[in-house]
């Protein structure tokens, strides 16, 4: 269900309410691994080994590397109003 880039959004905003980035790390890993975590690399054109460090518990990624992530999976980053 992770594939579909619907359920994915969904999936990652939810991580995301958390506030904690370790869990939206975490969540972003399980929707690269249902898309495969090497196919992902490809499309992405990031090296694997650095994809797993980016989705680690202590990953930091770029801002360009996680839009490029983000982009292969058919998902992108948004802002939006914060509702008062």
């Amino acid at each position: 269900w992770l594939k579909d880039p619907a359920q994915a959004a969904a999936y990652l905003d939810v991580a995301l309410e958390d506030g904690d980035p370790e869990v939206f790390l975490l969540a972003l890993r399980d929707v690269a691994e249902a898309h495969g975590l090497s196919a992902v690399a490809q499309e992405s054109q990031l090296n694997r080994e650095n994809l797993y460090r980016m989705l680690s518990r202590q990953g930091n990624p770029q801002l360009s590397s996680l839009s490029a992530l983000l982009k292969s999976m058919g998902l992108r980053l948004s802002v939006q109003v914060e509702q008062a």
